[in-house]
């Protein structure tokens, strides 16, 4: 219509272009600035160890923090405000609990992978380990497929934004964002990654703290959550949604909602167990700390989506009946739904430009941080699973390092291509989304008993994942045929056929793995879990510093004390995230949702605006968790960097740092108390592992 307000005019396409470049190029000098500070007060070089593992030392608050920011990508907070939009309060719910499992299951995959393969670089590796190149290949596929999945996600998400809010060309950003994040990552590796999903998740957390409080507590038309739920009922009796209790948007019983949490959970089993990015940060946590900095990671990240979903999708319901609504009087067409665009238009009728530019930046973080660990993940398999495996077996340091920046700028400019091919044909970021678990899922627990059950064979291992996608792509496609007609992406696009393609390719490994591990002629395999311990790390080949590290003169008898103590320490992390993982499967899945969706409880104003201040509460608590904790955990590398660049700037040092001088290699957030003075026999096998 001639007199629609677009949410596009509230920025210029010049501010648009400028910030998409602007962010990246700032993002990047400021990593570059903290990696060269480590490198020179710190004692840390750029090895390929180092590169894609940061010396197997982080902890659990950097973790927990990185866990956040990168499972906080713009599915995140587009897809769970969209289907907030959709279903009601019921949304966020179901998007939050049926993708925060998978992160706390994911630590017992993470202790397993400490104990089996403690220098594996990629858990391909430990793939190849046992089952040998055919199964190696197979699931690198999959690990492929699923990296392409969440970089395009995030790229024509991230595109179909910024063309909305500024009226940007879509395929030029989508080339433009990405090359402040890939020269960053290229510069500082997986340290650089963690840095950078420290500083996003704190932009991200403030910006839905604005968004909240703004909604519920200044906007003139909400202005409360007992005001929210005034409005949500005043709609459910003009406009009743088909699928809930009562037609009614405060109810967790939706038949569209427990659709969507059946495709959700189904899907991030596959993004999270396939994505050799989380296994790059499970690598990377030191031995202690990959149980802790998982499981709070998991629980901190659930009130983000919860939270921002409850505010955006619900806001977006109640105020497009406002002039205040960007494209007033119309609804959103469902294709801007599908998109992702939900949030934009909720956040620019709450504040208008300035809702429009935290829309930018915190898609911006969102995008980045999971797009950086995109990134590592691709160049981590093809310098340790493709190079050196196949190609050059005998590849040094610098020639690994080589092959890291040319798969990583090969990779980044292929999604770029891969998502503008996307952005022109429909598919967009609702699409990708439903559609990842059955293209990827079917691998989950074939690859997760590589490491929990010595018996599964090389047969389950390898075919099961290939029968699970056949029959789930047929499962799909049938389905969209029988039900609507035809395929096309409208059709194949639907909830029902996509969960039931979903479903199929989650659960027929169920079926394949024992009939190819123990109907004959095959049989179990009787795994010994030694070729996984025999995995090596890179050496450091390099001779371009003159740093000498500092390696304690231990016994034999030390040296064995120390790593029965890791492994002991190991054991009993394994039992613990066993009965954890139970207990929050069951709480998440099963307690907490189901009741609810089975009572057909329709929310009460007292009990709605309790569940809104707990949304509150529970994200001051993951502030808590992954901004104030990293930083306490790592305050005395901070203060050595501190101080010792500002005695460089006032001219007041001379030769190495005490860092460098007592070879300290931690880096942001690692275990500080490996400084000199307080080592043991154990500390000191770490400090040897690390050089």
């Amino acid at each position: 219509m001639a007199d629609e307000i677009t949410a596009g005019s509230i920025i210029s396409s010049g501010v648009g272009y400028g910030l998409t470049v602007a962010v990246g190029f700032i993002f990047c000098l400021v990593m570059m600035l903290v990696t060269w500070s480590l490198r020179r007060y710190n004692s840390e070089k750029q090895t390929s160890d180092q590169f894609t593992t940061a010396g197997h030392t982080l902890k659990s608050g950097i973790i927990a923090a990185s866990v956040v920011s990168t499972w906080t990508w713009a599915a995140t907070l587009l897809q769970s405000s969209s289907i907030a939009y959709r279903y009601g309060v019921s949304g966020p719910l179901w998007y939050s609990a049926g993708a925060v499992v998978q992160i706390a299951l994911f630590s017992a995959i993470a202790i397993e992978l400490k104990r089996r393969a403690p220098n594996a670089h990629t858990f391909l590796e430990v793939i190849r380990a046992r089952y040998g190149p055919a199964t190696h290949m197979v699931y690198m596929t999959f690990c492929c497929f699923t990296n392409i999945l969440v970089t395009t996600m995030l790229l024509t998400a991230g595109g179909a934004v910024i063309e909305l809010l500024t009226g940007a060309n879509a395929a030029a950003t989508i080339f433009l964002f990405p090359i402040g994040v890939v020269v960053y990552t290229l510069f500082g590796g997986i340290k650089a990654t963690f840095i950078t999903d420290y500083l996003n998740v704190l932009a991200i957390i403030v910006i839905v703290f604005v968004f909240a409080f703004s909604a519920y507590t200044a906007n003139s038309i909400i202005g409360s959550p007992a005001r929210m739920w005034e409005l949500l009922t005043e709609l459910a009796e003009e406009r009743p949604l088909d699928g809930n209790a009562g037609g009614s948007y405060l109810t967790v019983r939706s038949q569209g909602g427990i659709e969507f949490f059946v495709i959700n959970i189904i899907g991030n089993f596959g993004t999270v167990f396939l994505d050799n990015g989380y296994y790059n940060k499970a690598i990377a946590a030191a031995p202690d700390e990959a149980l802790p900095g998982y499981v709070m990671g998991g629980v901190a990240w659930l009130a983000v989506p919860w939270l921002c979903a409850t505010t955006m999708g619900l806001s977006a319901l109640v105020l497009e009946k406002y002039p205040v609504w960007p494209t007033y009087p119309n609804r959103l067409a469902e294709a801007d739904v599908t998109a992702g665009l939900v949030l934009p238009n909720a956040a620019v009728a709450l504040l208008g430009r300035g809702g429009a530019v935290a829309t930018l930046v915190l898609i911006f973080m969102a995008i980045m941080s999971t797009y950086s660990s995109e990134l590592i993940s691709v160049s981590s398999i093809c310098t340790y699973d493709i190079y050196k495996t196949y190609i050059n077996p005998k590849a040094t340091n610098k020639h690994l390092m080589r092959v890291n920046y040319i798969g990583m700028s090969l990779f980044a400019a292929a999604m770029g291509g891969v998502s503008v091919l996307f952005h022109y044909t429909g598919v967009s970021m609702g699409y990708l989304y439903l559609l990842m678990g059955i293209m990827i899922s079917s691998a989950v627990i074939p690859a997760a008993m590589t490491l929990l059950w010595a018996g599964q064979s090389w047969a389950a291992a390898t075919f099961s994942p290939i029968l699970g996608l056949i029959c789930a792509v047929l499962g799909w496609l049938l389905i969209s045929r029988y039900r609507y007609g035809d395929l096309s992406v409208d059709s194949t696009g639907r909830q029902f056929p996509t969960m039931i393609g979903n479903i199929i390719a989650l659960f027929s490994p169920v079926l394949f793995i024992p009939l190819l591990t123990f109907v004959p002629p095959f049989k179990p395999q009787r795994y010994d879990w030694k070729s996984m311990m025999e995995i090596k790390k890179i050496e450091d080949d390099s001779s371009d510093s003159d740093i000498e590290p500092v390696i304690p003169d231990l016994t034999p008898q030390q040296i064995a004390e120390a790593e029965a103590a890791r492994h002991a320490r190991l054991d009993r992390a394994a039992k613990w995230s066993r009965w954890i993982c139970a207990f929050l499967a069951i709480v998440l899945l099963v307690l907490w949702p189901l009741p609810m969706y089975g009572s057909a409880y329709i929310f009460s104003k007292k009990f709605f605006t309790g569940w809104v201040v707990v949304g509150m509460i529970w994200l001051f608590v993951t502030s808590a968790l992954v901004i104030v904790l990293p930083v306490y955990e790592g305050r005395r590398t901070i203060s050595t960097v501190v101080r010792s660049a500002c005695k460089d700037l006032f001219g007041m040092r001379s030769g190495r740092s005490a860092a460098v001088k007592r070879g300290q290699a931690d880096g942001l957030a690692c275990n500080d108390s490996h400084s000199a003075g307080d080592s043991t026999p154990e500390t000191a096998v770490v400090e040897t592992e690390k050089r």
